[in-house]
């Protein structure tokens, strides 16, 4: 069998940190408190969100653990874990983040459906693994492929745990095959996490990393790529992630109207952290104290002593998150704002009214925090 597996139950989760928040528990989703998210350029993998579908699967021989390549090619080829190894290596800094961050925001005003995620479902991490530019040669799809030989022009994960949207089948997803065969897209087969193996709830043995998309297309447990000559027509790509205006509830929705949702836009958080699909840079972060009356613009940085430059390749991670900071005093209760534009000039929307949709994701609008000043005498 192509991926060896060991029972998968709820009963046989692993230990997770003691500091999440729980949202659900079967299957466990769980965002860590947002101090601890940022408080650290690279999120630790017992902090970093966990967004499951279903039981972690288990993997319990590594050495008979091997992904299938198939679809419009000419053979079928088993892919070890050794045959991964082989290949050069690369380390590739990159956020993830669920489509559904800041979901509750949205449900204030009105109900939304999805897990109830805060604003921490959202971490970056050091991701190591081969290029699936260079996984794909191994089957004849040369680098820079918009459509392969036989038709191909996109590339299926096809995942081992079962979820009940597939009606008990895999989770899968796809990205287009120009996106997958671009070496400078850094898509990733990854079999580590900031240095380290991967653990189950981060896709043990082996994940797919799509940097700068949302994380619903970053295929963990994966099992099987298939290159097809359409989309995925998994539930998660057709009927799930796909963003709708406001006027569109679950009446007079048409999931054919929309593409998939891949890029992820902007996403700021008053505590310190933003982000940008696509590679994005983050050109500039904005913070007001006084309800957007006046603005001061943030100090942004990702490593330590390294000044940051937006859309500079040699002194930033382009697929990562900025983290910013500014001080100031605050007398009064207030509300206090933050928003962010990127390097190609994309900038958040005030509103979350005017970017609600019913299945509550990609809430991209200003991050509002109300503060309340009391006055202290120890």
């Amino acid at each position: 069998m192509p991926g060896i597996t060991g029972p998968s139950d709820y009963s046989t989760e692993p230990t997770r940190h003691s500091s999440l928040q729980i949202n659900s528990k079967e299957p466990f989703n769980a965002e860590p408190p947002c101090s601890a998210l940022i408080s650290t350029y690279l999120t630790p993998a017992d902090l970093f969100y966990k967004r499951n579908h279903g039981p972690i699967p288990i993997v319990d021989d590594i050495e008979k653990y091997s992904v299938s390549i198939s679809g419009l090619i000419e053979n079928t080829k088993q892919v070890f874990m050794k045959d991964i190894r082989m290949l050069p290596k690369y380390n590739v800094t990159a956020t993830l983040q669920c489509a559904g961050n800041r979901r509750t925001a949205m449900s204030k005003i009105k109900t939304v459906k999805g897990v109830g995620w805060g604003v921490s479902a959202i971490a970056n991490a050091v991701w190591g693994g081969a290029k699936l530019s260079d996984v794909l040669e191994l089957v004849g799809i040369a680098k820079l492929t918009s459509t392969a030989k036989f038709g191909g022009k996109h590339v299926e994960f096809v995942s081992i745990d079962q979820c009940k949207e597939e009606n008990g089948g895999p989770y899968k997803a796809s990205i287009p095959l120009s996106q997958a065969t671009n070496p400078e897209a850094d898509v990733l087969l990854a079999y580590e996490m900031n240095g380290e193996p991967l653990n189950r709830d981060h896709g043990y043995p082996l994940r797919v990393i799509v940097p700068g998309v949302i994380g619903a297309r970053s295929v963990k447990w994966l099992e099987v790529i298939n290159i097809i000559a359409e989309e995925c027509q998994g539930f998660f790509v057709q009927k799930d992630y796909k963003m709708f205006p406001p006027s569109v509830n679950w009446e007079n929705i048409n999931w054919s109207s929309r593409r998939p949702q891949m890029d992820f836009p902007i996403q700021v958080n008053i505590s310190g952290y933003a982000a940008s699909g696509g590679g994005r840079g983050i050109e500039r972060v904005d913070v007001s104290v006084d309800g957007g009356k006046t603005w001061m613009e943030a100090s942004r940085f990702q490593k330590s002593g390294i000044p940051y430059i937006a859309d500079d390749c040699n002194k930033s991670d382009k697929w990562a998150w900025v983290l910013f900071e500014v001080t100031t005093e605050i007398q009064h209760n207030t509300e206090i704002i933050a928003k962010a534009v990127d390097s190609a000039g994309n900038v958040q929307p005030e509103k979350v009214e005017n970017i609600w949709n019913l299945r509550g994701i990609l809430n991209t609008s200003w991050h509002r925090i109300q503060v309340q000043v009391t006055d202290s005498n120890f």
